[in-house]
């Protein structure tokens, strides 16, 4: 078997499999787990005012089972395959004919094909490895803060401390390079936002920002954060404006910036290296 797996082609397909049934839970992490933390702080917030937690179904990430939201048709095994499933439904619900979000599949597909090439360019091995749970991560991280401008501690912690443990091997960048990275990338958005709003009476990003470019700068080393913050800042710079001008997209209605973020970090994953070396040689 592993001599299958060093096959890069025989790898590639067996990852891009993977990565499309991960990618089916990773739609379930980026519906529920901002509920869970809702669910969270309202038991917090009552335990404050000395009441009861509100009685509620228990609700995690296995519990309850997946159901159709608007008639509550709990979805069968055969329902639930990834893309096949979604096509087969023609992208709607078999009881009630309700559609189907496109971001299931699409969550899917991007996995699958992010999962496929981590594999064919890393090789098996430990980077591969690093380089899956970092992608799938960062799929989740993105489309959560999308959809509610949180990027969850619960995923960034995590993510953080799997870049240093990878690191201590030498795995992406040796171990100094790594820690002063997560170092490096809390503070350099934290100094930004500090003095935005020491200029403006705003708050421009959230601290869950400075923890992801932490992270990315515990797997990928400090060397590769003027990239992503490069990059980052002109692909979300060019969406908020195409926002503005197109869909008339109001100027003081927050951007999150984590998917830009997250986007940055995926492309310096695979060839920061090259970008930052070809760079300098231009200078």
């Amino acid at each position: 078997m592993t001599e299958f797996l060093q096959q890069p082609l025989a790898f590639g397909v067996v990852a891009a499999v993977l990565g499309l049934f991960v990618g089916s839970f990773l739609n379930v992490v980026i519906h529920r787990l901002p509920r869970m933390m809702e669910r969270e702080w309202q038991a917090q917030a009552a335990e404050l005012r000395g009441e009861a937690a509100p009685s509620q179904e228990r609700f995690n990430l296995a519990t309850p089972r997946s159901r159709c939201p608007h008639c509550g048709h709990l979805i069968t095994a055969v329902e639930n395959i990834p893309v096949v499933s979604y096509l087969i439904l023609r992208g709607r619900c078999r009881h009630c004919s309700a559609p189907i979000s496109g971001r299931y599949p699409v969550v899917e597909l991007l996995s699958a094909a992010l999962s496929g090439y981590a594999a064919w360019h890393f090789g098996f091995g430990l980077a591969a490895l690093g380089a899956l749970f970092f992608l799938w991560t960062m799929i989740a991280l993105a489309f959560i803060d999308l959809d509610t401008q949180l990027l969850p501690d619960d995923l960034t912690l995590p993510l953080l401390w799997g870049g240093l443990l990878f690191n201590l091997a030498g795995t992406y960048t040796d171990l100094s390079s790594a820690v002063i990275g997560a170092m490096a990338g809390y503070l350099a958005l934290w100094s930004v936002y500090w003095l935005f709003k020491l200029l403006t009476g705003k708050e421009g990003m959230g601290y869950g920002d400075f923890k992801l470019l932490a992270a990315i700068g515990a797997w990928l080393g400090w060397q590769v954060l003027p990239l992503t913050i490069l990059l980052s800042s002109l692909v979300g710079a060019a969406v908020g404006i195409a926002l503005i001008v197109l869909a008339r997209h109001g100027r003081n209605v927050p951007i999150p910036f984590g998917p830009y973020l997250a986007a940055a970090g995926v492309i310096a994953l695979f060839w920061g290296e090259a970008i930052t070396r070809h760079y300098l040689a231009i200078f």
